[in-house]
């Protein structure tokens, strides 16, 4: 049921726009801030007011908020093109093909790993929240590569901790724009969600510590390959610094990638995959390493951007 929520507004959101006000009193983003607005939903001093309407403390805001929204749970169906490279009593490491997301999450209807694994007839630990049980770390949903999932507790309580302290050798490769300048070098800038609320996330003061390691492994005349190590992993880390350096990934439009070049190579998301992912192995204590090719999208816009230069 939509709840109904009446209070004044706090002197210390003097000024604020009405849509980030609202963002900050309740938790949710801009974006949905300005829809609850643009329904009738929010009314202050008595009047439907607009987004950009900047509120004055003590006034009286009346709200109705729609219901809490429910993550889904993993459908379990095996997932075309998605390929276990590695399983053991403790861990599972899949190569994870395009348009698959790690687990289900509000908004997606698309195939997931922990889903695909599920319906392979994998055993998956049942530790964290149900519906994203098992999963360690995650790619997004069209970013290939190598990725880790829990099949024992024990292992999820080691690789958890693993990936928190840093403990874990994640590298990719990324074909990103023009040339970086240094051909080696560190980005390390705070990211979090980017200020317009529209699911991006941002280089933004205050962010959540992130860095990024990045090494020129190849130049072309319109692009360049580059060996990445993630020293942090937040949501959408290296597309973020790359766009920050004004070297997005190529294909990667969300984050400011030129159209043009993506449409020449023939690029529908951004070139970048988990190459390689090494960790100490949660029952015998070994150093394992795993490693992924290219999928076949990747490896013939790279054919292409090389045969260009």
């Amino acid at each position: 049921m939509a709840e109904q929520r009446s209070l004044p507004v706090p002197d210390g959101l003097e000024g604020e726009r009405l849509d980030a006000a609202l963002s900050r009193l309740f938790g949710f983003s801009r974006t949905r801030a300005a829809e609850l607005i643009a329904a009738g939903d929010v009314r202050v001093d008595g009047e439907h007011p607009i987004k950009s309407d900047r509120v004055r403390g003590g006034s009286w805001l009346e709200v109705t908020l729609p219901p809490p929204v429910t993550t889904p749970m993993p459908v379990a169906e095996p997932v075309p093109g998605m390929r276990v490279i590695y399983e053991d009593d403790d861990i599972l490491v899949v190569d994870k093909p395009i348009g698959v997301a790690a687990h289900p999450t509000v908004g997606w209807t698309g195939p997931t790993v922990i889903g695909g694994l599920l319906g392979a007839g994998h055993t998956i630990a049942t530790s964290g929240a149900a519906e994203r049980q098992g999963i360690v770390h995650r790619l997004d949903a069209n970013t290939t590569g190598a990725m880790a999932v829990a099949k024992s507790e024990h292992a999820y309580s080691h690789l958890k901790r693993a990936f928190k302290e840093r403990t874990v050798d994640k590298r990719y490769h990324a074909l990103v724009q023009g040339h970086p300048d240094p051909f080696r070098g560190t980005v390390d800038a705070p990211i979090d969600r980017h200020p317009s609320g529209d699911g991006k996330f941002a280089v933004v003061a205050g962010g959540k510590p992130s860095v990024t390691h990045y090494d020129t492994i190849e130049a072309f005349r319109a692009a360049s390959l580059l060996d990445i190590k993630l020293e942090t992993g937040r949501t959408h880390q290296i597309r973020v610094h790359m766009s920050a350096l004004r070297h997005p990934c190529v294909g990667d439009m969300l984050y400011g990638a030129d159209p043009t070049l993506a449409a020449r190579l023939g690029v529908t998301r951004q070139w970048l995959h988990a190459v390689s992912l090494a960790f100490e192995h949660p029952s015998t204590g070994e150093w394992v390493s795993f490693s992924t090719d290219y999928p076949e999208d990747l490896q013939k816009a790279l054919d292409l951007v090389r045969a260009e230069s």
